[in-house]
């Protein structure tokens, strides 16, 4: 992807950019083919790695089925998919895991967008590792789409994309094998309960362009009369002038700020035939090459390497979508200014003990667009900016919706409040080229999803937050050199509880948290001196009630990993 930063980060960054991906001393081989990782992260390898845990596997063995092997991707063109089910695997499966293996020949290159689809529904989105002169870096995937059998379940043709630029300058060729491993039900691994249709909100084989607020990514549809819950897995990806949203300011403090526009605040927002019907919250992913890229090798940011979708509950609108009438559903993001790129899976579940079911909204209290609060306190003295802007938006919504289904009237009601607040501080002179910008960012979801069926009520409450902060400073020396510092904090939370009648059911929680420093020189000539000298950690943990627990720690420091550790504070669930 084409590389911008808010400007005052720009405009020092840019000069020597390139230069970031042929300074070093990182040894590794380049081939024209992938490279296969190793299974787990290895102390003293540059390889990128993360702490999030691999997709769990089912004892039985799985039929594989290839969608491509050692695909070169040179150019804009992508990679054509053909998928047709495994014949001895029929279904129903107790897992469906999609696996993909990368590398990145040794050179100079960007890292890239990637993304998978079949039959125009995404089945993974993430972008690449950047290679070195010598580096050329190999990772694996995984990600499990079990959700979309029903989509499996009949042949499909698709596109792998992973745009990318191969020329005298850019040499890095990014090659890819991918497969799909359909693990079959047993007694004792059975076949979850899954959508029974899933569609696409995208562009083809592709995700969205969303330039402004106004645009949308939508999809025209008809689905059965049955319908009974919908949800709406949705990635909203930052691109080009919007790729640092997050150092954005409002446009009237843009000049003396040299930063981009419109705020730092997005919110992707979804709406059923032009009405408010959900919001996700825009999670702020840093890609290998953003900010400086020896902040990223070998541990990445949070996700940077495969996105998490968010997955919107759209379940009191099932008896709206299922009356036989077509319907579009549509995706923007607010604030979105040059650009994002956004896609969804709409995953419906019908009731399987009635053709027609019958239902309608009783009660919408989300608003179209949010109304964000912005507080500037920035003065300019003698070519010198100094100051902090924020940028909050709080709302609280609920929807109730009904269907009358086959085993009686099901009432559902989604409550949500959202709340972002932003804060940046400022120090810009324009006099000696200093910069100084910080932010600190926080977003949250907290949801109440409740199901009530006769005498049941299922109450699924969730937690979701997303804290951020990041800190630049650019420093001239008198001599004309320079050195430049970077960090980054960004983590992942995740809380879920579940209850029937006011009894506990299930709990989870899960955290993921990146944190990365890395100082570099510059000459006067404006190259860079050296690597970058920094150091990252990695760390994720999670557990449930059940007694399931996962945690794995990881160090690094100056673009080599340096420690691995597996299973620390796991405990059984306090009950």
């Amino acid at each position: 992807m084409q590389k911008t930063i808010a400007s005052s980060v720009l405009k020092n960054l840019r000069a020597f950019r390139t230069l970031l991906l042929v300074v070093g001393s990182l040894v590794s081989v380049a081939r024209a083919q992938v490279v296969l990782a190793p299974a787990t992260p290895q102390v003293g390898s540059s390889n990128p790695v993360s702490a999030e845990p691999p997709v769990s596997h089912p004892d039985t063995r799985p039929c594989v089925v290839p969608l491509m092997t050692n695909a070169a991707f040179e150019n804009y063109n992508g990679t054509p998919l053909s998928y047709a089910p495994p014949a001895s695997c029929p279904g129903p499966w107790a897992k469906v895991i999609l696996k993909a293996d990368f590398t990145v020949t040794a050179g100079v290159q960007y890292d890239r967008s990637a993304w998978f689809y079949l039959g125009d529904v995404n089945i993974f989105y993430g972008t690449t590792a950047e290679p070195g002169s010598t580096l050329s870096p190999s990772w694996q995937i995984e990600r499990d789409v079990t959700d979309l059998s029903a989509l499996l379940k009949s042949p499909q043709t698709g596109l792998a994309s992973i745009g990318n630029t191969v020329n005298s300058t850019y040499t890095g060729i990014i090659y890819a094998s991918a497969e799909l491993d359909f693990y079959p039900a047993t007694r004792f691994d059975p076949p979850p309960a899954v959508p029974d249709l899933v569609e696409p909100v995208s562009s083809g084989n592709g995700p969205g362009t969303l330039n402004t607020g106004a645009d949308q990514v939508t999809e025209t549809l008809t689905l059965p009369r049955n319908v009974e819950k919908v949800y709406l897995d949705v990635i909203a990806q930052s691109q080009i002038g919007d790729e640092f949203w997050y150092l954005c300011v409002p446009n009237d403090v843009t000049t003396e700020l040299e930063s981009c526009g419109n705020t730092a605040f997005r919110e992707t927002e979804i709406s059923i035939d032009g009405k408010a019907a959900g919001v996700a919250p825009v999670y702020p992913w840093i890609f290998t090459g953003g900010i400086d890229p020896y902040l990223w090798i070998p541990i990445t940011g949070v996700q940077t390497l495969n996105f998490k979708p968010y997955r919107v509950d759209l379940t009191p609108f099932a008896g709206v979508l299922g009356d036989g009438s077509e319907h579009t559903v549509a995706i923007s993001v607010y604030n979105a200014n040059g650009y994002f790129l956004a896609t969804g899976n709409l995953l419906v579940y019908t009731d399987h003990g009635s053709d027609v079911v019958g239902g309608e909204v009783t009660s919408n209290t989300l608003s179209a667009e949010p109304s964000p609060v912005v507080t500037e306190a920035v003065s300019t003295t003698n070519g010198v900016t100094t100051g902090t802007v924020s940028v909050g938006s709080n709302r609280s919504f609920s929807i109730t919706g009904y269907v009358n289904t086959s085993h009686g009237r099901v009432e559902t009601t989604v409550a949500q409040r959202v709340d972002f607040l932003s804060t940046q501080t400022f120090n810009v002179n324009g006099n000696t080229g200093y910069d100084l910008q910080n932010a600190v960012q926080s977003n949250t979801v907290d949801s109440t999803t409740t199901t009530r069926s006769g005498i049941k009520v299922e109450t699924l409450t969730k937690h979701i937050s997303y804290p951020f902060t990041l800190d630049y400073t650019y420093a001239p020396n008198a001599n004309g050199s320079a050195s430049q510092v970077a960090t980054s904090d960004q983590q992942w939370v995740v809380n879920d509880a579940l209850s029937l009648n006011g009894f506990p059911q299930y709990q989870s929680d899960a955290q993921e948290q990146v944190k990365s420093t890395d100082t570099l020189q510059i000459t006067a000539a404006g190259t860079l001196a050296a690597p970058g000298v920094g150091h990252s950690s990695a760390s994720y943990s999670s557990q449930n009630s059940l007694g399931q627990c996962y945690s794995e720690s990881l160090t690094a420091a100056n673009q080599v990993l340096t420690s691995v550790k597996n299973g620390q504070g796991c405990h059984r669930w306090p009950f």
